[in-house]
């Protein structure tokens, strides 16, 4: 991606890397040559190229081609590869906004013309690939409280100068979780128990089951990752490094097993305080 140092502060993204024994030919041939080839991209490389997309006019809400990048991971001496599939999530991306936006702004951004052809196009795609599904899932302007569930505190990863830029530019924080598939599976399973006890109905146990849901189509040996992408550059050094979120996710669960209400409200404040202390900055100048 040339050389721009423009940031997408916004995203977070909950993501999966299967082992190369997951994919089937050609497919794995061609991940294995990829992560030989060491050619390390980052998630603002994939923001700045899906937003190319929307500069021409029409914009290009949907790549015309399916996405060869993917992220790697070596764990263990085992390479894990998780597929961007930008095309796939940007047609999923397109349905979500259908709701999410007035329908002036929403014909503003992605003509309705645009969004006809996308929803042919994805219809016609979903007919050949049935069980096609995302090997990432994004969030803006901040983490869902459930994806903390996945994760312990642990396994958090804070450096406040993390790698540096694929695209050339200075070195960048970095602030994430990585479990193995198993413990993740675990731990939603742990924490559906927990809260289908305490909550009668909740958006939080809905959130949960739906990620359990999605986890499961995963090769049982691949990795989870909990990443704050792009919002270590709004949230700041010092919040960083004081943000334990899996911790206060986990402490809230406990006390909520033993019966202990009061706790449980006290450890779930201080993370949704937290959280919607970073989703306010989306509004300030």
């Amino acid at each position: 991606m040339g050389g721009s140092a423009v940031q997408v502060p916004y995203a977070s993204y909950l993501r999966v890397y299967e082992p190369l024994a997951a994919f089937p030919e050609p497919e794995r041939t061609h991940w294995h040559r990829y992560a030989a080839a060491g050619r390390a991209r980052g998630a603002q490389d994939e923001l700045r190229q899906s937003l190319e997309g929307l500069v021409p006019v029409p914009p290009i809400a949907v790549p015309v081609h399916e996405s060869r990048e993917a992220f790697v991971a070596e764990v263990g001496g085992i390479t894990h590869v998780c597929p961007w599939r930008t095309r796939l999530r940007g047609w999923m991306a397109l349905e979500q906004l259908e709701g999410q936006l007035p329908g002036p702004v929403l014909d503003a951004m992605v003509p309705p013309v645009v969004r006809r052809q996308a929803a042919a196009d994805h219809e016609a795609w979903r007919e050949r690939h049935p069980d096609a599904r995302p090997w990432i899932r994004s969030a803006t302007w901040h983490v869902p409280v459930r994806w903390f569930i996945l994760v312990g505190d642990d396994e958090r990863e804070y450096e406040p100068v993390g790698a540096a830029d694929p695209a050339g530019g200075s070195k960048r924080p970095v602030m994430r979780y990585r479990t193995p598939m198993v413990q993740a599976r675990r731990r939603v399973a742990r924490g559906l128990r927990v809260l289908k006890e305490a909550l009668d109905e909740s958006p939080l146990v809905d959130g949960l089951i739906d990620v359990g849901r999605w986890l499961e189509e995963f090769h049982p040996r691949s990795l989870v990752e909990l990443d704050y992408g792009g919002l270590v550059h709004v949230i700041g050094p010092e919040a960083l490094a004081a943000d334990h979120s899996a911790a206060d996710a986990a402490e809230g669960l406990a006390a909520l097993r033993e019966g202990d209400s009061a706790a449980a409200g006290t450890a779930y404040e201080r993370l949704t305080d937290r959280w919607r202390a970073v989703r306010e900055l989306q509004f300030a100048n």
